[in-house]
């Protein structure tokens, strides 16, 4: 195989690469700016998901976006785990790498979630050594997500903002901001979302997401399974006031539909950013 170009600074929006899709982005690229992928799918040393990917990269940017990290957990950092996302950085030389402020681990046990944090001053003290030795070890910086939260916890120190924005500030970091999860926050917590993005400082904030989610009697759930909702698209256009022409992804990752619904859900994605250009 030949070796895969260089990889270009992600623009505009962009889509989750997703098995469902698979044939489609085989046959040509679809028209957008780039695709995103959860690190751990390929950490494997070959077979079809890999080979795709392989293949899809030649022809547009990618993000690789983590979910199995869990930066915030007590157990010791996962070396294995660093160690196969060092080595697909290389192979795929992603524009963009990210993970989620959460934990998601016990010293006995991986308990497949992304677990709210506790946004006390030893979490952050915490949060900011495994950050930095994550930045450390795939030599380049990473980008921190905020999640949906069904808790919060009555010794927080910090809203989520700001302590995102220390946590950049102590180690280089950069903020992914996922709106849909600002707004299910802002649901169940009542919380100020568009408080939110103006606490967070401009230049830290590398990526945005926005996705669909489901409302219950009990909570709003942050389900990636449906189009975007108008209050979320409302809090993009502020974000994109507030943070200027951010690369953007379409999150779907339950009940997938078809492509063509993504396309347009990143259609109007990219008439609002590039009204902001």
């Amino acid at each position: 195989m030949d070796p895969p170009r260089k990889q270009q600074d992600v623009q505009g929006v962009g889509i989750g690469l997703r098995h469902a899709h698979y044939d489609a982005f085989m046959q040509a690229p679809p028209p957008i700016g780039w695709v995103e992928v959860h690190s751990e799918n390929y950490f494997g040393d070959g077979g079809y998901d890999l080979h795709v990917l392989d293949t899809v990269r030649r022809d547009l940017p990618v993000s690789l976006h983590g979910v199995g990290l869990g930066l915030g957990s007590a157990a010791p950092l996962d070396e294995t785990h660093l160690a196969r996302l060092a080595r697909l950085i290389e192979r795929i030389e992603p524009a963009l790498v990210s993970e989620h402020l959460c934990w998601g681990a016990t010293p006995h046990a991986a308990l497949h979630d992304l677990l709210p944090m506790p946004l006390t001053q030893a979490s952050l003290d915490h949060l900011s050594a495994r950050v930095a030795l994550m930045q450390d070890t795939l030599r380049r910086r990473v980008l921190i997500e905020n999640v949906s939260t069904y808790v919060r916890f009555r010794d927080d120190d910090y809203t989520e903002a700001a302590f995102l924005a220390e946590l950049a500030r102590r180690t280089g970091c950069g903020v992914l901001l996922d709106v849909n999860n600002l707004y299910v926050n802002q649901r169940n917590h009542g919380e100020d979302a568009l408080e939110a993005i103006s606490a967070l400082p401009r230049e830290i904030v590398g990526e945005l997401h926005l996705a669909g989610h489901r409302v219950t009697p009990a909570a709003v759930i942050d389900d990636h399974g449906a189009r975007v909702a108008p209050e979320v698209w409302s809090l993009y256009d502020a974000a994109l006031h507030r943070f200027g022409a951010v690369p953007t992804l379409i999150e779907w990752d339950t009940a997938v539909p078809p492509l063509d619904v993504l396309l347009d859900e990143a259609r109007q994605a990219q008439e609002r950013l590039s009204a902001h250009r």
